[in-house]
């Protein structure tokens, strides 16, 4: 962030730092979205460097966060204006910059070993499972005999749980998957994971993204009276 105007280290860091949770934006007139003002969370902002007008940070955010906006709001609070001079993507969920970057010359290597030698080590380093893109989520195990109803968009019933993670929250994203590990559909928690392990019945998780194609698994799930069964799990 650049700075217009000479300010105090201890009012810098001081404005700054009332940046650090909800906040409200509106999207600048550059973008692609309606400008209407929108609530995002700032999880943290931590100031790396500071030299001269030139402020470096580390800024961790929900998406759909304008840094371009938040350099020139704090500008704005400060009373000097500022403005966003770099901006670098170190994270996005699970993935780290340092971790799981690859460039497109690597993806071509791995892709010529791949079919010119069969060799599928360098394929699997360089394009990861989609399992690898949830695993910040809290997961939900389901049986078999109810993925193909998910993956035709049936809602998750109790019965049709086998297993699932602790500390999920009615409204929480959290992942549908086999008891393989694949991941069958992304899905908003309609009970809590205790209501989950406790009740024998009940709607658990409604998709809201199904990611498994429709007949990996085979359909298990019956009609009666010309009518299908839209709740996986039920019995």
């Amino acid at each position: 962030m650049r700075v217009h105007g000479d300010v105090p280290e201890d009012k810098l860091r001081s404005v700054i730092n009332e940046f650090v949770g909800e906040i409200y934006q509106r999207p600048p007139l550059r973008s692609s979205v309606k400008r209407s003002v929108r609530i995002k969370h700032i999880y943290y902002i931590e100031i790396l460097e500071i030299q001269g007008r030139n402020v470096l940070m580390r800024v961790g955010c929900e998406a759909g966060t304008y840094m371009r906006k938040l350099c020139h709001d704090i500008g704005e609070v400060l009373g000097v204006g500022a403005h966003m001079r770099e901006l670098r993507r170190t994270r996005v969920g699970p993935f780290k910059e340092d971790e799981t970057l690859v460039t497109l010359h690597d993806v071509m290597d791995a892709y010529v070993f791949w079919k010119e030698e069969g060799d599928e080590r360098w394929i699997r380093k360089v394009i990861l499972p989609v399992e690898k893109a949830v695993e910040h989520l809290p997961k939900v195990y389901i049986r078999d005999s109810a993925v193909d109803a998910i993956c035709n968009g049936a809602i998750l019933a109790v019965p049709g749980i086998v297993k699932l993670e602790t500390g999920i929250s009615k409204g929480d994203l959290v992942a549908i998957m086999t008891l393989k590990g694949e991941l069958v559909a992304l899905g908003e928690a309609l009970m809590t994971s205790k209501e989950m392990y406790e009740l024998e019945r009940g709607l658990a998780v409604k998709p809201v993204r199904v990611i498994m194609q429709r007949g990996t698994y085979p359909p298990l799930w019956k009609k009666r009276r010309g009518k299908e069964y839209r709740f996986a799990g039920k019995s």
